[in-house]
């Protein structure tokens, strides 16, 4: 990826959609970065994604999440 900076670069050459409510005779600093590509993925890959995510967790019943997170609220109650 990509990245160019420019310090004290004249407002007036930064065209007006960018530039905003900057005055035209202020100097700004310009930086532009290159995107990272959008990762797409296919169906197939996400459902494997799923399922390595579900493969390593140990399920978890309500009264133990509850337990969990009582625990950890009433740490700030002190």
């Amino acid at each position: 990826m990509g990245r160019v900076e420019t310090n004290h670069y004249p407002a007036s050459e930064v065209p007006k959609v960018l530039r905003g409510n900057i005055d035209a005779s202020a100097l700004v600093k310009v930086v532009v970065e290159e995107e990272a590509p959008i990762r797409r993925l296919t169906l197939e890959q996400l459902t494997s994604m799923i399922e390595k995510a579900r493969h390593g967790r140990t399920p978890v019943t309500t009264e133990e999440a509850v337990a969990r997170v009582r625990e950890l609220r009433d740490e700030w109650d002190v």
